[in-house]
């Protein structure tokens, strides 16, 4: 009758409305790590100075005293928080895209483990997701292992900025905090390691599988080093959330960029997602284009103090073989064809 045909309307209306609740949920806790990235460290800094200049001059004074003590504090393995990393607004930072964490095997809590991330795309979203959350289920698929996100540095200089990504098992990507971690942390730790970094990014694009391994050695040092076994992890869809403008070699732009990423760190990249409002406008949310993240067979190393470089180079032969396999395996599982080959610079 009519009350029931009144009630069905009312239902769905409620569904509808429900929906629409969960996806501008999505697209906030989206936007806040966007920002994040982008501004919240040279904002917070420049707020921590304008405090000094108040008359709430103390309360900047006190952070700075606690800043000063508290320095050494990231190259330790930094400050985790199970509740930070299992707030709710990264599930649904997760449901945006959507973001999924496979699991092929077991990682033996005995042993620590270096993740080789790829590839970097324009932010690291899946990486973020999966590995500084627990979103995706990380301490479920893999018992026992401790996850440790590596990025810049400078971040861990910015007031506020350090102490959040601190919270999320976030480390600097240099040598003190790795070898803190994977020597004097005890076992069952992870470093994932955005191997091909700056330089990577800058060739991120749609449609392109493409990562900077050839001469990124580094990392395999560290592993026979701490003799921590090398995991070769790939994100299929990481370089389909954002546009960006490719410079050619040679030209004024890739001169801009790598000039940056020499001095500083780090490359500008000229890129555009959606709109806030509409997803046919530009804007710096990223396109909800589906991510998964596959972490592969670790491949076991051996522990050298002083690995030589025919020992290094060996072990970065079989990782990029590793890598390949791991890509040629999964490709077609996840929307790409079989003709596709994982460009490897």
């Amino acid at each position: 009758g009519t009350g029931s045909s009144i009630l069905s309307a009312l239902q769905d209306l409620f569904w509808l409305s429900k929906s629409k609740v969960e996806k501008q949920l999505q697209i906030i806790s989206v936007l806040q790590w966007v920002l994040t990235f982008l501004i919240m460290g040279v904002a917070c800094t420049l707020i921590l100075m304008y405090i000094l200049c108040t008359d709430c001059w103390a309360i900047a004074a006190l952070y700075l005293a606690w800043l000063v003590f508290d320095w050494n504090t990231p190259k330790k393995g930094g400050r985790r928080s199970q509740w930070v990393r299992n707030w709710a607004i990264w599930r649904y930072f997760r449901d945006y895209f959507p973001i999924r964490l496979v699991k092929t095997h077991n990682l033996l809590t005995t042993r620590n483990y270096i993740f080789g991330y790829h590839p970097h795309g324009i932010m690291g979203l899946g990486a973020f997701c999966n590995f500084s959350t627990e979103a995706t289920g990380v301490s479920q698929k893999f018992p026992g292992i401790r996850p440790y996100l590596a990025t810049l540095a400078g971040n861990f200089r910015m007031p506020i900025l350090r102490d959040y990504l601190m919270s999320g098992g976030i480390c600097p990507v240099n040598r003190d905090s790795i070898d803190y971690i994977l020597s004097k942390n005890g076992s069952g730790n992870a470093i994932i390691i955005v191997v091909g970094g700056a330089a990577e990014s800058l060739n991120c694009t749609p449609g392109r599988n493409s990562v900077t391994l050839k001469n990124r050695k580094g990392f395999v040092k560290l592993a026979l080093r701490h003799g921590a076994d090398l995991v070769p992890v790939y994100s299929f869809g990481e370089n389909e959330v954002y546009k960006q403008v490719i410079f050619e070699e040679g030209s004024w732009g890739r001169w801009v960029q790598k000039k940056f990423q020499k001095h500083i760190g780090f490359a500008p990249c000229i890129f555009h997602g959606r709109g806030l409002f509409s997803s046919n406008t530009w804007g710096l949310l990223p396109y909800s284009k589906p991510i998964t993240t596959v972490v592969g067979e670790p491949i076991t190393i051996p522990k050298t103090d002083n690995p030589s470089q025919k020992e290094v180079d060996f072990y970065h032969s079989i990782y990029v073989d590793s890598l390949i396999k791991l890509f040629d395996k999964y490709k077609s599982k996840f929307g790409l064809p079989e003709t596709e080959v994982l460009e490897v610079n």
